[in-house]
């Protein structure tokens, strides 16, 4: 297996070709989700915590906070005009800033990931395909995109933050992405 990150045949993330856009969709949402938590496997919260490129305030910690509240932000706040607050309320990248590498702040982190996931997905469990180009507002009637849009932006930023989690990662412990 070497700097693998996990046996092929143990590997969570699906492969093949879903049926329908919104399962494709779907599918690539929740393997990228599925490879950000993989790449914070078996560190210590220092690991998880640390700035590993100077001078940027990047950490795989910080990805973990930042994801949760990108998830809330796209799910709850545009999908469902859910009103509540940030998750990380304060200055620009506070979810990067606030990542302290003690073990409380890993569990918030990956607890309040998880329940975002989880309250996105119960959202697009009941969605019709047929939705996809709906365009929809802001919570406060600002801006508009189809949930389409939405979907797919999902998956950029995830995607985008992978590659950043392979790097940081590398340079803690030489893993290198899969």
């Amino acid at each position: 297996m070497g700097n693998m990150w996990t046996d092929p045949e143990s590997d969570p993330r699906s492969e093949g070709n879903p049926e329908g856009e919104l399962a494709t969709l779907r599918a690539y949402l929740t393997n990228y989700r599925l490879t950000l938590q993989m790449k914070c496997d078996d560190l210590d919260p220092e690991q998880l915590a640390r700035q590993s490129v100077p001078p940027s305030n990047l950490s795989l910690l910080g990805l973990l906070r930042h994801m949760a509240s990108v998830e809330q932000y796209w799910f709850q706040r545009w999908l469902t005009h859910d009103p509540r607050p940030d998750v990380f309320p304060g200055a620009r990248d506070s979810e990067f800033d606030e990542a302290v590498g003690t073990q409380e702040c890993v569990d918030e982190a990956f607890t309040l990931l998880r329940t975002k996931i989880q309250e996105a997905d119960a959202w697009l469990d009941d969605l019709d395909e047929s939705r996809l180009g709906e365009l929809v507002t802001f919570h406060d009637g600002t801006g508009a995109g189809s949930i389409r849009d939405i979907l797919v932006h999902m998956i950029e930023e995830y995607a985008r933050h992978c590659g950043h989690a392979d790097l940081l990662r590398e340079c803690i412990d030489g893993r290198t992405g899969q």
